[in-house]
């Protein structure tokens, strides 16, 4: 978790997914699969955050709080990219998850 704090860091000041959760009122856990959910739906076709509730079966309104936490769609696209930038590493870890 610490390398995808340390990614949330880089995109919003002091977005973390424990300050995540308790703001959004999911667990951490969910929140984890959130982003990683919605760092894949990004440069998809498509909206973001139907994708990812399609993926994680998380209610959209959840994933829109996140969205508008991390910064919004501007910061989203800036963790996708951090994401694909890992070269798979966290993303090949996050997609154990599902």
């Amino acid at each position: 978790m610490s390398l995808l704090n340390g990614l949330l860091g880089q995109v919003s000041d002091n977005a973390t997914v424990q300050n995540l959760a308790a703001k959004v009122g999911l667990s951490p856990e969910q929140v984890e699969q959130a982003i990683a959910a919605l760092g894949q739906a990004h440069p998809q076709p498509g909206d973001t955050v139907t994708t990812a509730a399609e993926q994680t079966g998380l209610p959209t309104d959840k994933l829109q709080e996140i969205v508008g936490h991390i910064g919004g769609e501007g910061a989203l696209g800036r963790f996708a990219s951090l994401l694909q930038e890992d070269g798979g590493g966290l993303m090949g870890s996050l997609k154990n998850i599902f």
